[in-house]
């Protein structure tokens, strides 16, 4: 097992911690982290796609009984009420929520044909009302699942995942390749995430003298294969002139995850190479 822990306030052993969206880039990456710092680990995501290939490098692990896979789609009520059925059923309780599933325009190359390219003028409204689906009234729906047994327990930590874009507009010209073709990250990836920095500070102010607390992440640009094109306009914009490493993400989410961050509810951790500082 790494050891990550400097304090003991940081130590996440026993926490049993849900991520949404756990079969994405960044839920695989903190889930690992988590199950290898100790912690129970409920992997939720709708698209049961790579749950073999995730089995395998948790297998190898030797930690079975540490880890839950759970189908589960947020904009649908039984879904969400079953996932934390079988959450308190097989751990007890439910410590940490991370609400990391989303609809997100990505533009690594595995993912970038599927990405609509429209202008905002003429971008599809049903593309917008989608992602509102999921980005808001999902994310909305599950959190009014999971509060409800942290009510009963005494306590939570629910960590919502916003993005750079929910405090500043996207610079278009990151997504302009010089070949003719202007791209451009669409409008409902920008409307929906800006709901989160606010819906973090309701459910902090909201459940404050409940003992629990909600804090949110904001990271930018995880390095996932990448085309040279996007990666060179990216370091010409970033402060720190590159993208950012996945395994960077595993020791914020722990921060918040941790009791470290006790005195913290309703704040935003960027976690974003300085983008938003300029």
């Amino acid at each position: 097992m790494k050891n990550y822990n400097t304090h003991t306030s940081l130590f996440i052993s026993e926490k049993v911690i849900l991520i949404t969206g756990a079969f994405g880039l960044i839920g695989q990456t903190i889930a690992m982290s988590f199950l290898e710092q100790g912690a129970y680990v409920i992997l939720a995501d709708i698209n049961f796609d790579k749950q073999k290939e995730i089995e395998n490098k948790l297998t190898a692990l030797s930690i079975k009984d540490r880890f839950l896979f759970q189908k589960l789609d947020i904009t649908d009520e039984e879904s969400c009420q079953n996932t934390v059925t079988a959450i308190v059923e097989k751990f007890g309780r439910l410590d940490v929520l991370i609400n990391n599933a989303a609809i997100d325009a990505k533009f690594d190359q595995e993912n970038y044909s599927s990405v609509n390219h429209s202008r905002f003028e003429n971008y599809p409204l049903d593309l917008l009302k989608k992602s509102i689906d999921v980005n808001v009234i999902g994310t909305i729906r599950i959190t009014q699942h999971v509060s409800r047994l942290m009510l009963k327990q005494g306590s939570g930590n629910i960590i919502n995942v916003a993005s750079t874009y929910s405090v500043v507009a996207p610079n278009q010209g990151l997504y302009d390749y010089g070949d003719g073709n202007q791209n451009f990250k669409p409008v409902d990836y920008v409307a929906t995430k800006s709901f989160i920095p606010n819906f973090t500070r309701y459910i902090a102010t909201f459940y404050a003298r409940n003992n629990i607390r909600c804090n949110a992440i904001v990271p930018h640009a995880i390095a996932n294969n990448h085309e040279q094109t996007f990666i060179k306009n990216f370091s010409k914009l970033s402060p720190l002139g590159r993208m950012c490493d996945r395994e960077e993400l595993t020791g914020p989410f722990t921060f918040l995850a941790s009791d470290a961050s006790s005195y913290m509810t309703g704040s935003l951790l960027t976690v974003d190479g300085g983008w938003t500082a300029w």
